[in-house]
């Protein structure tokens, strides 16, 4: 294509509370990286989407900018990709409620992330924004007017309903909205708990052997990786029947971005405790350069609120306009 050529738009919104770990750096992180070089990239804290499950309102704004800051950190380019928060952009709530009025309460009672996150508390008592948090998502992707939504296998459900709102609202009002695609991020990105093979790597474990915190020192990687359970048998192959070590390799295969055949074939005949040191001293020279961009940046928490403010300054008039023209229609 000609430098002239528009690029392709891509939205995405990211968790704007909590740490993040290893897991979302190999399944999320890493790939916008990626990403920013050949895509028009708006890329959200999702604030609102955030307070719909509990939290705490005082350290709250500092957990968004903590967010921001690691997502600069692991190699987000400011002045390539519009980085702001969502809450700083009104026309997300306010498509989102014209939205509200096409989407029905059968599409958002089948919604399985729904089910999962309202299972717990009973139903009734679960707040309305849990509920309608699809209809904002749709809101949040559709006001840029992108080609495509990076998402996990766990959200590809939303943006299935995201293509039916707007292919919906085009019908009866004339067309307003681009329907976007998908871009289901690779499997092999989706990191296993360390003690747990068959639970995705997350911060709401219950031992923090489970995860590794982008934050986490060399001693805590290397105690943390000696600790992982790993599977029977001696030899370091991956496979249905091995889900821990094949857990471990993905890990190893992401990181030196080579094929997992390839690491299995160096350690073959080799131990458990050499491939995890290897793995631990992996992890530690990845995460390195992170850490001492993120300690730069914490020394300048200006810089973190310019980079939303500017960014909230460029998506503005972009989701502005597609409002106006969704108002119109």
């Amino acid at each position: 294509s000609t430098a002239m050529a528009k690029k392709i738009t891509l939205v995405s919104g990211i968790r704007s509370s909590g740490e993040l770990l290893l897991g979302n750096y190999l399944g999320a992180l890493k790939q916008f990286v990626e990403l920013q070089e050949s895509y028009d990239c708006y890329i959200f804290l999702a604030d609102l989407h955030a307070i719909t499950t509990p939290y705490a309102p005082k350290e709250f704004p500092e957990q968004v900018r903590a967010v921001a800051r690691t997502y600069l950190a692991c190699g987000l380019d400011p002045s390539r990709v519009t980085l702001f928060r969502q809450s700083d952009v009104s026309a997300h709530v306010e498509l989102s409620w014209l939205l509200n009025t096409i989407a029905t309460m059968g599409e958002l009672n089948r919604m399985t992330q729904f089910k999962e996150k309202s299972e717990d508390q009973k139903r009734e008592s679960v707040n309305a924004g849990l509920f309608d948090y699809p209809v904002l998502m749709a809101a949040d992707i559709l006001l840029y007017q992108p080609d495509v939504v990076p998402v996990g296998e766990d959200q590809k459900q939303h943006v299935e309903l995201t293509r039916d709102l707007a292919g919906r609202f085009n019908q009866r009002f004339g067309k307003t909205f681009a329907i976007p695609k998908p871009l289901i991020r690779d499997e092999g990105a989706r990191i296993k708990a360390l003690d747990d093979p068959a639970k995705k790597m997350s911060k709401s474990a219950a031992s923090a052997n489970s995860y590794i915190a982008i934050g986490d020192d060399s001693d805590a990687i290397r105690n943390k990786i000696s600790r992982a359970v790993t599977d029977s048998g001696s030899e370091i192959t991956s496979g249905t029947d091995k889900p821990a070590l094949t857990n471990l390799l993905t890990i190893f295969s992401q990181l030196e971005e080579v094929p997992l055949k390839e690491i299995e074939q160096r350690y073959a005949g080799k131990s458990y405790k050499e491939f995890k040191d290897d793995l631990a001293d992996m992890i530690i020279a990845a995460l390195k350069p992170i850490q001492q961009t993120l300690a730069e940046l914490e020394a300048k928490p200006d810089y973190v609120d310019d980079v939303l403010a500017k960014g909230a300054a460029k998506a503005r008039p972009v989701a502005e306009q597609t409002l106006v023209a969704a108002k119109r229609a």
